[in-house]
């Protein structure tokens, strides 16, 4: 790794952690880099050790500042987990490029929803999905995770805003702690597999956690969803344009 090449993989961890942090789609900054680098599979591997790191910082950050609804939290992990686990254990198998093309679809649905009908992502309410849907929800959403994690952050507040009933600011903090949570899992899945480079991970994570520290105390402030709301927008289009047209 050169001078140039890492001061270009920092940047783009800070963009990908502050946009991670308050949306989703941060790894498409940064697996392009990472892929030039190591190659695919391990670019998706390693990809996970900034993502646990800086989703550690940025849960953390969130908690601190009572943006982290535990008793709401703690029952998404367990089928976040499991199904972050098996995605992982395919994740070097399948082939996600159908994937995420149909996934770029539904990222356009969701900068619509956003941008039409803010009320839902702006006011928390009670939540709306019932058991044992809310489960299998969260458990595909953690397959996803654990096989691509490219935008499972629009998932994940999808679930947790329009499914579940946080507002934006607290289904972010929900989002951070249940990737972090998931990540623990799989991370060592990648490890085991060869499919990790270290000292590249840890590099990224500090850009990682600049931009995600940085974007949680600025979500923090009152008033924050509004600018959050638009950030969503634009991210989840800037993606869904990359998985379908890319």
């Amino acid at each position: 790794m050169t001078v140039g090449s890492g001061l270009l993989l920092f940047a783009a961890g800070v963009v990908a952690g502050f946009i991670n942090a308050v949306a989703g789609g941060g790894s498409a900054v940064t697996i392009p880099i990472l892929v030039e680098m190591v190659g695919g599979s391990v670019a998706n591997g390693t990809n996970r050790v900034a993502i646990l790191i800086a989703n550690g910082v940025a849960s953390a950050s969130y908690a601190k500042g009572g943006a982290v609804l535990w008793r709401r939290v703690w029952p998404l992990i367990p089928p976040a987990v499991v199904g972050a686990a098996a995605g992982a254990v395919v994740a070097s198998r399948l082939d996600a490029d159908a994937m995420r093309r149909v996934f770029g679809v539904v990222l356009i649905l969701v900068a619509a929803s956003v941008a039409l009908r803010p009320s839902q992502w702006v006011e928390g309410r009670e939540t709306s999905l019932a058991e044992p849907w809310r489960s299998l929800v969260f458990l595909g959403i953690g397959f996803y995770g654990g096989f691509v994690q490219a935008g499972v952050g629009f998932l994940l507040l999808i679930g947790l805003v329009l499914g579940s009933g946080f507002d934006l600011v607290k289904g972010n903090g929900a989002k951070v702690v249940l990737i972090a949570s998931y990540t623990i899992v799989a991370l060592p899945i990648f490890l085991s597999a060869g499919q990790v480079d270290l000292g590249l991970g840890l590099f990224l994570a500090a850009g990682n956690s600049t931009g995600a520290l940085v974007a949680t105390r600025l979500a923090l402030r009152e008033g924050a969803i509004a600018w959050m709301r638009w950030v969503l927008v634009v991210a989840a289009v800037a993606a869904a344009v990359r998985m379908i047209v890319l």
